[in-house]
This record gives C-alpha cells, structure tokens and sequence, in this order.
C-alpha cells in the first residue's frame, strides 16, 4: 500500500510517497482503507520533532480519518468488513490502509461524506471537552473565541452557540470574520499580525475589551497563544476561565498577577489524555456531538480537499495558518 512518510525531522518538503506492506488487524483492531484524512496542527508539529510525542520513523502524520473496514480482528463484535467508519488514532492516517484500534472508530452516519467524517471528531471532541468540562460554559456566559476561524475556533463558535454563550470571534481578517458569523457568532473583531510592542499589546487589549463589553469574557479559549494571550486574558471576566488550547502562534508567558486581579482561572485542555484517563466521559461528548450534527447545531466546514499526492501541501497550509475551517486529505475515492 502507499503511504505518505515522514524519514527526516523536517517540513511538510520532506514527506515521501513510499510503499508499506498492506497492514493485518490485532485482537481489538481493524484495518481501514482510508478515504480521507483531516489535517490539524498537530501534523506540522509532529513531522518536525516538535509534539508531545515522537514516534519511530518512517511514520505517516494524519490523526483523523474515514473510511471503510476492510477486515477485523479477534474480538471486534462492533464493526465488520463494508462499514464507514470515522475516528482518531493519534498518527498514520496518511496511508491507503491502517490497522485502528476499533474501540477508537464510530459509525459514519448515512448521508454524510468521507471528508465530512475525517473533519469531524479531534475539533469537536477537542472542544466540547475544553468548554464544558474545563471552561464549565453556561448559557448567558460570553465566550470569547481566538483564532476562531480554524477547526477548533469554527467547532467552539457553534458548540459555543449550541450551549447558550453569547460568542466573539477573534480573527485576522475579514474573510475569516465571515466564515465565523456564518458559523453563528454574535460579533466578530478583526486583529492585526503579531509579534505586538507594548502599545500594540495594549491596543489589542482594549479592543477585545471594547468587543466584549463592561463584563468581560466569561469564558477565553484560545488554541493561538504567542502574543495573543496577555491581550486576550486582559479582557477575562471576574471568576473567568482561560482555555490553554494551542500555541500555532508561539508559547505565551503570562503576567500572573493578573489572575489574581480577576480571581480567573488558567486552564489547560489536553483532549487525548482526558479520552483515555476518562473514556466514559468521552463516549458521553462524543454521543452528544452525534446528536448535534444530526441536529445541524454543528457541520464541519471542509474548505479544501487536496490529492493524496498533495498531502504535504495541505500541512503546508496549515503551518501558514492559512486554514479556515479543515483542510481534508482525499486518499482514495
């Protein structure tokens, strides 16, 4: 089969196109032949050496796929050979087959597209976990989104609307402030390139201010980091919660005299760590992201699709934040 490897630290450049023996399913495995691959920053970080994890090389970056099971192993009961499927298995997606383990897999409902189901669940279950069980969003709280027109922002504008939040969509244009009010945001703000100087920090914290009004933001989630984040946790609501998500923009050291002026909390989301320390919890979430995309209360945006040969360009784009929405990886038709 073919797969797309990483044999060198490096970009998204140093990816090859290469064959790999067809994979065999393990106890509570199947094997998948993969029609799409979603894309997430992970992928840039983790062909460079930069994630939490590193695995042995050659290995094929891609942690969220659809496709169809091709055979099953020993003990599966929940699948056979023909089903869609969609899931997350942390790398590997890029590949014509994979072995998955099968507890990690879901049905793909009828009606909804290979590329649909690949740009569904790392976001959403990302997000779901992070405003409910670490922001402990209610209706009326105001969220204040960063970075909102990429996949996690796109999934927190409308789980955000889906939860009763009033949400601003902190973006760095205006094709991505549309992108957000057709996701359903109340407001949008447009913010300027970072690295900021001092006056330009201040002058990011106020708008954010102006954007949210006397209150604050209730909730902060932002999967951007570098100079966004001092400006933004300015902005927090008393007794607020700040979301630690991301850093695509750089890690951010924050004055932490400030949570004490606003008594908030800084709080970090680690979704894979919380899915496999809780896994119940995670089935719950992730029932309910069921429910709502059958509802229409939540649809991933998928604005590009590129050719498996292409897979290096869609991490290219990724890497240049040029996404809006999810950048999807057609392995096969």
């Amino acid at each position: 089969m073919r797969a797309l490897l990483s044999k060198t630290p490096g970009g998204p450049d140093t990816l090859v196109i290469d064959e790999l023996p067809d994979p065999v399913p393990a106890k509570g495995q199947v094997v998948v032949a993969v029609k799409a691959c979603a894309i997430n920053y992970p992928d840039v970080l983790i062909i460079e050496d930069k994630y939490q994890f590193r695995p042995a090389r050659p290995f094929a970056p891609g942690g969220e796929i659809a496709g169809v099971v091709e055979a099953v192993g020993e003990g599966v009961t929940r699948f056979r050979p023909g089903d869609r499927v969609l899931g997350t298995i942390g790398h590997g997606g890029l590949v014509e087959k994979v072995a998955a383990d099968a507890a990690r897999l879901y049905p793909l409902p009828e009606g909804r597209s290979f590329e649909e189901g690949a740009a569904l669940l790392l976001t959403y279950a990302t997000t779901i976990h992070a405003l409910l069980d670490r922001g402990h969003l209610k209706p009326g709280n105001t969220l204040l989104v960063l970075g909102a027109a990429g996949g996690v922002g796109l999934a927190a504008v409308e789980l955000g609307k889906a939860y009763g939040a009033r949400v601003i969509a902190a973006v760095s244009s205006e094709e991505k402030a549309a992108a957000c009010r057709a996701a359903g945001a109340d407001d949008t703000l447009i913010y300027g390139r970072a690295p900021f100087d001092k006056d330009q920090s201040k002058a990011l914290a106020d708008q954010f201010k102006a954007a949210l009004g006397a209150g604050g933001a209730d909730v902060i989630y932002d999967p951007v980091g570098g100079d966004y984040a001092e400006p933004a946790l300015r902005s927090i609501a008393w007794e607020g919660r700040y979301l630690v998500v991301g850093f695509p923009a750089g890690i951010p050291r924050l004055p932490l005299n400030l949570t004490l002026l606003k008594s908030c909390d800084v709080c970090g989301v680690f979704w894979g760590a919380f899915a496999a320390r809780d896994p119940q919890a995670n089935e719950a979430h992730v029932a309910r992201l069921f429910e709502l995309w059958a509802e229409g209360k939540i649809a991933p945006l998928v604005t590009d699709v590129f050719d498996f040969a292409d897979g290096g360009k869609a991490i290219a784009k990724m890497a240049a934040r040029g996404a809006i929405g999810k950048l999807v990886v057609r392995v096969a038709a």
